[in-house]
Formats: C-alpha cells, sequence, structure tokens
C-alpha cells in the first residue's frame, strides 16, 4: 500500500518507499503543477507513470547518477564533437544550443521511437515541465543541423543540482553531442552530480552508476542551497583538436 495525495498533501518521508514489488515507488496522485514538481526534486522525488496510470511518485534506492567528472566520451563521438564544434564557430550547418525550444525538445522526446511506442511523456507532463522552464528551473541543450532540431536533451536544475529527464535523436550520436556539451556546461558552473532516476545500460554506458538513496539525498541536500545558474550557454565540450 502506498498512499494518495491529494493537490495539497506533502510528499511522505522517502524512507516508507516500497523496497518489494516496485522498488521505490512512494505515492500516487496529486498534480504535475510546477510547484509541486519543484517539491518532488528538492525531496529527491520524481514522476514516473505510464498512460491509464495515475500520476506515481518514485525514490529509488539506490539512486543511478551520473558523475559530470566521469562523462565516458568514445573515440568517434570525440570526432564528432570536434566537427560539430568547428562547424559552430564557424556559423555552419552545426549548431548547438541552449533553452531555445525547450518545449519542442519535449514534444521530440515524447514522439514515438523506431523501437516502439513513444513515451510516458504526456501533454500534462509537458505543461508541469514547461511552467519550470519559465520559472527559471528545466533547461534544454539543443542540435540543430542545416536549421533544424535534430537532437536535444533536457532535465531540471535547482541550484547546482540537475536532474536529467529525457534525451532524443534523429540522426546518429546528437543526443550524445546535446549531452556532452550540456555536462561540460554543468562541470563549469561546479555541477559535479545528474541525477539520472533509473539504471539502464545505455546510462551506464556514458558513465553513470548507481549509489544508495542517502548519500544521494545527502549531496542533492547541499547542492540545492547553493545560487541557481543565471546564464546558460552552450562551450566547447572538449579541448581543441591539436
Amino acid at each position: 500500500m502506498i498512499p494518495w495525495l491529494d493537490t495539497d498533501t506533502p510528499f511522505p518521508d522517502v524512507s516508507t518507499a516500497l523496497t518489494t514489488e516496485a522498488p521505490g515507488l512512494l505515492a500516487a496522485g496529486a498534480d504535475l503543477s510546477p510547484q509541486r514538481l519543484l517539491m518532488a526534486y528538492q525531496h529527491g522525488i520524481f514522476p514516473w507513470f505510464s498512460e491509464g496510470q495515475p500520476i506515481l511518485w518514485w525514490s529509488t534506492d539506490p539512486r543511478m547518477v551520473l558523475m559530470t567528472a566521469n562523462f565516458h566520451v568514445t573515440d568517434s563521438l570525440r570526432k564528432t564533437l570536434r566537427k560539430v564544434e568547428r562547424s559552430r564557430n564557424e556559423g555552419g550547418r552545426w549548431q548547438v544550443r541552449f533553452d531555445s525550444a525547450f518545449e519542442l525538445v519535449m514534444r521530440n522526446c515524447a514522439a514515438p521511437r523506431r523501437d516502439g511506442p513513444g513515451t510516458w511523456i504526456s501533454e500534462d507532463i509537458i505543461a508541469g515541465y514547461t511552467g519550470l522552464h519559465r520559472m527559471g528551473y528545466a533547461h534544454s541543450a539543443e542540435v540543430w543541423l542545416d536549421g533544424e532540431l535534430m537532437g536535444g536533451a533536457y532535465g531540471v536544475c535547482i541550484g547546482r543540482m540537475f536532474y536529467g529527464e529525457s534525451m532524443f535523436a534523429r540522426v546518429t550520436d546528437a543526443s550524445k553531442i546535446a549531452l556532452s556539451y550540456l555536462v561540460r556546461f554543468l562541470r563549469e558552473q561546479g555541477v559535479s552530480m545528474i541525477d539520472c532516476q533509473q539504471e539502464t545500460g545505455h546510462l551506464a554506458s556514458l558513465g553513470a552508476a548507481p549509489i544508495p538513496r542517502a548519500q544521494f539525498l545527502a549531496h542533492l541536500r547541499n547542492s540545492i542551497e547553493l545560487p541557481q545558474i543565471t546564464a546558460w550557454e552552450p562551450i566547447a565540450p572538449l579541448a581543441p583538436a591539436s
């Protein structure tokens, strides 16, 4: 049994999340308003549910995180990033932007994939996170080719804590390019941890690893008290090619 939340019900303590059947499931109900989402992230809680289900709130243990210092870049991706950075500097075909098309990034993340249906990102989710974006808490990294959005990632940033939400790619490596620029920017801003929420092989290949929830929450509590990042501009994700 998990508690049902009304719109004004606070979240239960994350220590009460289920440990069997649906490990990490904490509560159901409430809404997806920007205020509710902020409250969730400040306590290490995130929404995740399928179509036809009520809103489900989770706090997993262990927690999958990407330390920005551990982000893994393959040799092939490194070569691609150098090409993109040269193009970006010369006003060429490739451009990388932050926050120029936040809702469009979300809608591309929600679209059906080549290997399956669309994600759980519903219109209510889009409304809640675009509200956070207008408040300055949600951000997107975008990869453009010949003026078309080809890949991107988005997430939530509170203080110096970043919570990754979703990525998409319409051409090879476009989501990894977006993430590479985002990770470099966050490192420069003093963000050392990106919350990845759930453990997957793809995230592990990028350098993410699980840590105990208690360790994650301790880092979160310190990081969200730091000043907000105010200027979001992409910087080169790698040293210039020799």
